[in-house]
């Protein structure tokens, strides 16, 4: 897929990019096309040599489980199905009980469906059979689960000398085999880790799809905020227009957070009246056919800051995230953006007065703008939302310094929002840069008795408590000369307009 200029805004058509087309009244629509052709098709085949490549061996044979019909316990109601990632990025099957291998020396990746069970059809419909598996994936074989048992067998037997049975979970040896088998539970899931982290344009497509889906139901909350009273009603409304737009699944707990509540990074709860709040910070992404998509929103309910206090902050948070995405292309270290943002974050805040008493190597070293910036500015977005790639990198490791780095980064403790992204960025690689700054009450408390409270001062940061926090975060795409943003959810002035209705 060719990459738009770096910071380009987006051809208002998809027609040509996308399955997901948005015309000029925001109605939506979904082109199926089939040909028949491999093309048509999620690129399985292709992910499985990816991964043997990173695997570094000649033979061997990958087998993955895929998710199981799970009942709750005590219960006979089945779980709601998720689909197992590591299975889905080698078969791009959205189904369960099914599994796959992959022989790595005869290049053949077999997928195993249910056995047609009459009962289950009767009550639930029919399960994928043989026929629909074959001519919908990118697989050379469909076989029955029945036959799992004396194919892996038949392999052991006529195996290559040496040759290893790679799984990711010692747990999901299928039953009845040997006690003795070449098993490898250490080296596949770090080469899929290593595969998934560099997106392909499909995978890009579906990302997309995700996005333009999650901005149509952001922007839809922003044309009725007005009119809602409840936290609830911000979650029901994105959900309702995922839904009616093909995208049922959300790629994380939607997070609608009004006043106060948004300085919880991971607030959830979402039932809070609406009444004397000024913000709203609305963290809430789709999925596409397994694909995420990740976009905070941070919004006055009036369509206009209801106090200097709330726009301050969010052109504090707007500037970071600008600075940031700008300057995002191949070979930039992912930490040094990270650092960046908090740089800007000191600038900002000593100019407000929120911190006082030191220079910005003083203040940055004392971990001051941990208190209101405490996590990562970003993450890999994919078939998580908290995607893996080839390292964890919080980057913290024996090549960096820790005197420089460690005040503003803390990898134990970079859990929420998001962790740390990869040292280096890649093309192909999607991550989120998701700034933002908070006014915890607890988080404040806490600091007043550490040494880095002599940079704050608590009586102007109480000021902003009752804004809670301002979050903005964008997917972006590393491409051949810059990047992409992704997302399409309206901010900044844009946003205002459509809660004023004059847009």
């Amino acid at each position: 897929m060719r990459a738009k200029a770096r910071g380009a805004p987006r051809d208002a058509s998809l027609a040509d990019q996308s399955d997901v087309i948005v015309n000029s009244v925001d109605s939506f629509h979904i082109r199926l096309a089939v040909t028949g052709t491999s093309c048509d098709k999620y690129p399985a085949k292709q992910h499985a040599r990816n991964v043997a490549g990173k695997l570094g061996a000649s033979h061997g044979l990958i087998f993955l489980a895929g998710q199981p019909t799970i009942n709750w316990r005590d219960s006979d109601q089945s779980r709601p199905f998720r689909q197992r990632r590591y299975f889905y990025y080698l078969s791009g099957v959205d189904e369960p009980d099914c599994a796959l291998t992959y022989d790595v020396g005869l290049d053949i990746l077999t997928l195993y469906v249910p056995d047609f069970d009459l009962h289950r059809a009767i009550w639930m419909g029919p399960t994928l059979s043989r026929e629909d598996a074959q001519d919908r994936y990118d697989v050379d074989r469909v076989l029955y689960q029945s036959s799992l048992k004396s194919e892996l067998e038949s392999w052991l037997s006529e195996r290559v000398r040496n040759s290893l049975l790679y799984m990711v979970h010692e747990s999901e040896t299928p039953q009845g085999l040997p006690a003795e088998i070449p098993l490898d539970t250490e080296q596949l899931m770090p080469a899929m880790n290593a595969a998934r982290g560099i997106k392909d344009e499909y995978e890009i497509r579906m990302i997309r799809q995700a996005n333009t889906v999650s901005g149509l139901a952001h922007r839809k909350i922003l044309e009725g905020i007005q009119k809602m009273s409840n936290e609830s009603q911000i979650e029901g409304s994105f959900l309702g227009t995922c839904i009616s737009h093909g995208a049922p699944n959300q790629a994380y707990q939607i997070i609608a957070a009004s006043g106060p509540n948004a300085a919880v990074l991971h607030y959830d709860r979402n039932n809070e009246s609406l009444h004397n709040k000024s913000l709203v910070c609305l963290d809430a992404g789709a999925e596409w056919n397994c694909y995420a998509s990740d976009v905070t929103r941070t919004f006055p309910l009036s369509g206009d800051w209801s106090s200097k206090y709330a726009r301050d902050i969010y052109r504090v948070v707007e500037r970071m995230q600008e600075e940031c995405i700008k300057r995002i292309r191949r070979g930039t270290r992912f930490l040094s953006l990270h650092d960046l943002a908090h740089e800007i974050a000191i600038i900002e805040l000593l100019h407000l007065g929120i911190l006082k008493n030191g220079s910005l190597s003083e203040i940055r070293a004392s971990g001051a703008s941990k208190v209101f910036f405490p996590h990562g500015l970003g993450h890999h977005v994919g078939l998580e939302v908290h995607d893996v790639s080839e390292s964890e990198i919080m980057a913290l490791h024996p090549d960096f310094d820790h005197d420089q780095y460690g005040p503003v980064l803390n990898p134990a403790g970079s859990l929420a929002p998001c962790t740390l992204s990869a040292p280096l960025l890649e093309e192909g690689m999607v991550v989120t840069i998701e700034p933002g700054i908070y006014f915890s009450p607890l988080a404040l408390a806490n600091a007043s008795k550490q040494p880095c409270a002599r940079y704050i001062d608590f009586d102007i940061a109480e000021q902003y408590v009752h804004i809670g926090g301002v979050r903005i975060e964008d997917d972006i795409l590393v491409t051949a000369n810059g990047y992409e943003n992704l997302t399409t959810a309206p901010k900044g002035e844009e946003m205002l307009a459509i809660i004023r209705g004059s847009t």
